[in-house]
């Protein structure tokens, strides 16, 4: 299993809307990174191409998502939070673990039809608690090439 360590960013920068007028906003993006340093600079390398002029990153803080189910036809992101329910078998009382998980989804419906297609694998008992839609933008990965060894280049 693939740990990430999900941040998430906020940038801020003049948008010019649709009636020409420019605007000061502040956008929230998701970016896989190994620490805040790299999370600003992944950030900055990966939104550049997108914004015409200056921008900041305004705020970065650490997202904690265990599981991200993809969707490509989805243009929104939800945010499912979910329990797991284990039985003590000593106590024979039933425990809850709580997990935070996002899925790219176009409608709410979508979102937990998503999740719970994501979740048919897993063996485990587990309540959807909520799900609500996140102002997120977009989610930058790690991909296969940013990843690979670089040794093997080096030959």
């Amino acid at each position: 299993m693939n740990m990430h360590n999900w941040f998430e960013c906020k940038v801020s920068y003049e948008k010019i809307l649709e009636n020409g007028i420019q605007k000061k906003v502040t956008e929230p993006y998701l970016v896989d990174a190994l620490s805040f340093t790299e999370a600003e600079a992944r950030m900055t390398e990966e939104i550049r191409p997108y914004i015409s002029g200056e921008f900041v990153i305004a705020n970065i803080k650490r997202a904690r998502y265990s599981e991200i189910f993809y969707n490509d036809s989805g243009d929104r992101y939800y945010r499912a939070k979910i329990h797991f329910i284990t039985l003590d078998e000593k106590s024979g009382t039933e425990k809850k673990t709580a997990s935070t998980m996002l899925v790219q989804a176009s409608t709410l419906a979508e979102a937990v039809a998503e999740l719970e297609k994501g979740m048919k694998t897993t063996l485990a008992d587990y309540c959807i608690v909520s799900m609500a839609e996140t102002a997120l933008l977009d989610i930058f990965p790690y991909t296969l090439k940013e990843t690979s060894s670089p040794t093997s280049e080096n030959v």
